[in-house]
């Protein structure tokens, strides 16, 4: 039997193995959504977390209009305490300072959150573990079962060190466990060495000036220390409204040899030009500061393959534009249990897969075109020149094609287009060839 954790929900204490209709493997924006999702339709599901609840995490807090969507979707009260709510983005570029406000769009919300990941992740587990979902802690997955035509039927696992391993079994996995994709790695699922990793870096810090800003703050003119060349990515300054700023870099592999970035020697280069009067500075840091890899542009193929399905991290769906991941990662769960769920309704066997097979199909024609796009961006652009060409004084100067980028580069829009802007974007993307698989 399985005893309960300390705060009610499912511990990794007790003796036995489990067996649900379906596993999910890693607790994070992915993995808790589809839990919730699939819960909500009556799945019997086993919520997997190596770790306990709550946790740190590198991520810059930011959660896009599309994020706050999901979140909605859900059932998450954003109006409770934690939350802090933005207006929109504040691009920096040199001299030139723009407020771009989120659109006012029919199928997403007019603002963007902030929360940090400390919690985020706890209260999405919670979510999942409050709508039925099965959530153990402390459960480390090291591998696969498998029946003898090699379709997955379940994972093994480690409760801790001494612990006896144990069996989780289910016809059907979601592989949610992050960038390090061990899941999805040890089933031989091949990420696409073309496609970069890019690498994030965050730090808190103590900032009653900005805490309650109304923008998420963007500075595209950043420099790397001993190269003289501009940062391939962008700064941020993000307000918690808990008497924290997040301030971090985001930033793709240089272009030549794919060398990496010194995000550490970046940002304290970066630091000295901010306000004093802003306090972001050595004394009042409120952390480490951390760094994550992101792995972005769909790296990673097929999402669909034996029984397991790859969502959020694992299977690299980092947007290639801003390095957004959680909106991404929540709206493919929400797809991942949507085509499970009706996967299950049919019999075992060539029509089941039939429709398992339908969540890439529908992952390419919601994201193919747009990330393809990106990709060539990154390589061909951004990896060498950065951001700052593309806020050139004229884009800054001009209202029209600064909204235009920025619902480019978040992929804030409605589809059907509901004006000029989303259909400029899609037209845009029509024109790009879809990818085959």
């Amino acid at each position: 039997m399985i005893t309960k954790s300390n705060d009610g929900r499912g511990g990794s204490e007790g003796v036995g193995d489990e067996e649900a209709q379906v596993i999910v493997v890693g607790a994070g924006p992915a993995g808790s959504s589809a839990a919730v999702h699939l819960a909500r339709a009556g799945v019997d599901v086993l919520l997997l977390e190596k770790s306990g609840f709550p946790r740190e995490k590198v991520c810059g807090d930011g959660l896009t209009p599309r994020s706050v969507h999901q979140l909605v979707r859900m059932g998450i009260d954003i109006d409770a305490p934690g939350w802090m709510r933005n207006k929109g983005m504040r691009w920096v570029c040199g001299d030139h300072r723009v407020e771009l406000d989120w659109p006012r769009l029919g199928a997403l919300p007019d603002f963007g959150l902030t929360r940090s990941r400390h919690d985020f992740d706890d209260l999405l587990a919670a979510r999942a573990s409050a709508t039925g979902a099965r959530l153990r802690t402390w459960v480390k997955v090291t591998g696969t079962l498998t029946d003898r035509a090699g379709h997955v039927t379940g994972v093994t696992a480690s409760r801790g060190p001494g612990a006896e391993p144990v069996r989780y079994r289910a016809p059907l996995v979601i592989a949610a466990d992050g960038a390090s994709a061990r899941t999805a790695l040890g089933l031989g699922f091949v990420r696409d060495e073309r496609r970069p990793v890019a690498a994030a870096a965050r730090r808190y810090y103590r900032s009653e000036a900005r805490t309650h800003d109304p923008y998420l703050e963007l500075w595209a003119d950043l420099r790397c220390p001993g190269t003289g060349r501009d940062l391939p990515g962008y700064g941020w300054v993000f307000p918690m409204g808990d008497g924290r700023v997040n301030v971090g870099l985001g930033a793709l592999p240089q272009q030549r040899r794919r060398r990496p970035v010194d995000l550490r020697a970046t940002l304290e280069h970066w630091l000295p030009r901010l306000p004093e009067e802003w306090g972001v500075r050595e004394e009042n840091a409120d952390s480490p500061l951390r760094s994550a890899p992101l792995p972005m542009g769909l790296n990673r193929r097929p999402q669909y393959r034996r029984g397991v399905l790859l969502v959020g991290d694992s299977a690299g769906m980092v947007s290639p534009w801003s390095g957004e991941g959680i909106a991404q990662a929540m709206e493919a769960a929400e797809v991942a249990a949507e085509t499970i769920v009706l996967a299950l309704a049919r019999p075992a066997g060539a029509r089941r897969e039939e429709a398992l097979h339908h969540y890439p199909v529908e992952i390419r024609r919601r994201w193919a075109r747009y990330y393809r796009l990106g990709n060539v961006a990154g390589d061909l652009f951004f990896s060498r020149f950065g951001y700052r060409p593309v806020l050139h004084p004229r884009v800054m100067a001009s209202p029209q094609l600064l909204r235009v980028l920025a619902r480019l580069l978040t992929h804030v829009s409605d589809e059907p287009a509901q004006d000029t802007i989303d259909a400029v974007l899609h037209g845009l993307l029509r024109l790009v060839p879809a990818p085959r698989r």
